[in-house]
């Protein structure tokens, strides 16, 4: 079932305007993998035109990547992040100047090792979220009224 362009593009809107910045950071690697993927296919076909249109669009969502990065926060990490994403947008621009498959596939594999590992951060984050928010519910001690007006009889 197709979705027509119009509720496509409001469906999308939402989806973006409700994600937590985790999500909003999966999406961006999620979105780069796709063009990527679709400009390997238009560089086989040698659709070069099209090729550059989705090598551009993943270029700009690796340069977003690169400037969501906060080195207040974490300088080391940050360096080596930037490093990835130079290398990557580097193998995009190779791929898109000399229409190079193996220069898309280097970048793609850098592009889905660190989605991988941003799917597992994130998975190790929502059980850390989950055990702080089930250690801060302040549940009352059992009241001896309430234990005497359950009966269970077999």
């Amino acid at each position: 079932m197709n979705m027509n362009p119009k509720a496509a593009q409001n469906y999308l809107r939402t989806k973006v305007m409700t994600a937590t910045p985790e999500q909003l950071q999966l999406m961006l690697f999620d979105g780069a993998i796709r063009f990527g993927e679709q400009a390997r296919i238009a560089l086989q076909n040698k659709h070069y035109d099209q090729s550059y249109k989705l090598l551009t669009s993943a270029q700009k969502i690796v340069t977003e990547l690169k400037n969501s990065l906060k080195p207040d926060v974490a300088p080391d990490l940050c360096k080596k992040l930037t490093a990835i994403y130079n290398y990557t947008y580097r193998k995009l621009i190779d791929a898109n100047l000399r229409h190079t498959i193996e220069s898309l596939d280097e970048a793609m594999r850098m592009l889905k090792y660190q989605r991988e590992t941003w799917v597992m951060l994130m998975g190790q984050l929502g059980k850390e979220k989950a055990g702080r928010a089930a250690q801060s519910i302040d549940i009352p001690e059992p009241d001896p009224r309430m234990e005497n007006s359950f009966s269970v009889q077999g």
